[in-house]
């Protein structure tokens, strides 16, 4: 099944690894989206389908917990998951993501596998389980 995925990080090298991390763990046949901050994230969900958003913590405008905080308080948006891929690994701040809707965190460095594996945790299965690339697992992005 094909999803429609924003990516939302500053960083554009940060979100061309994300999108070849997910194209790599089954994600090759969904539409990817981009934002380089939680408010032009906001302004694309408020026009395009979405359905599944994957953020950065610091950006800019709109960090990624304002984001959450924000998209989890709009009766039309608050149904769309959104996963945290930071740097940001201290215990607290992740739970305060937890606890502000987010519906999954990755530390990063992470690997193909613990994104895919999360995603389906949430959506289900990936674009095309039968051929996931895992040549790539060994790699940390």
């Amino acid at each position: 099944m094909a999803f429609s995925i924003l990516l939302v990080d500053d960083s554009l090298p940060m979100r061309s690894v994300i999108k070849r991390t997910l194209v790599s763990a089954g994600y090759a046949g969904s539409e990817f989206s981009e934002a380089a901050n939680g408010q032009e994230a906001l302004d694309l969900m408020q026009n395009d389908w979405i359905d599944l958003v994957i953020t950065d913590y610091n950006m800019p405008v709109m960090n990624g917990l304002e984001f959450i905080k924000t998209v989890k308080g709009n009766d039309v948006l608050k149904e769309i998951p959104v996963i945290v891929v930071s740097t940001e690994g201290n215990k607290a701040r992740i739970q305060e993501f937890m606890d502000s809707g987010a519906a999954g965190y990755i530390t990063k460095p992470f690997t193909p596998e613990s994104i895919r594996d999360l995603i389906i945790d949430i959506l289900g299965e990936s674009d095309d389980d039968d051929e996931y690339d895992d040549s790539d697992e060994d790699l940390d992005f």
